[in-house]
């Protein structure tokens, strides 16, 4: 399980456990996948409800490949220590065990790596990051701790 905010490098290091044999759940690509470019394809105000809707479809693959032994690495922000610890749950209910790869990086390097990727406009740059947008994510995010967390700095 990826945790990080967004421009920590979640997706550079979920490729990367890709390359060894995990098969990547990206909420954003299946969002992009499934529904378009945000605010081109579908209006910006309904990103939460296909948010909502592309998490459960990859809740579901989840399961799948839980049950057939398939090696996953979740692609997603889990801001929130709940989200972590349902996800926990449901890897656990299906008789594995889950790391927590949690990305700390310093704001100024957040910060150059989103105007960076300002730029690209595909599924994991669907949207620009603003300033303020930024430091609520920052406000609002709850890192892990314990066993289960791997804090890569």
């Amino acid at each position: 399980m990826m945790c990080g905010i967004a421009g920590s490098g979640k997706t550079t290091f979920a490729q990367a456990l890709e390359g060894m044999g995990c098969r990547r759940l990206s909420i954003d690509e299946e969002i992009w996948r499934t529904y378009g470019r945000f605010g081109v394809d579908y209006p910006e105000d309904e990103y939460p409800i296909l948010q909502a809707s592309a998490e459960k479809i990859l809740r579901e693959q989840l399961v799948e490949m839980l049950q057939t032994g398939t090696k996953a690495v979740i692609d997603f922000s889990f801001w929130k220590s709940q989200t972590r610890a349902d996800y926990r749950e449901l890897v656990h209910r299906n008789g594995h065990h889950c790391q927590i790869v949690f990305l700390k990086v310093p704001e100024n390097v957040l910060r150059e790596r989103l105007v960076n990727r300002a730029s690209r406009r595909d599924a994991n740059a669907a949207f620009p990051i603003t300033d303020d947008l930024l430091q609520r994510y920052i406000q609002g995010f709850e890192p892990p701790s314990g066993q289960d967390a791997w804090t890569v700095e």
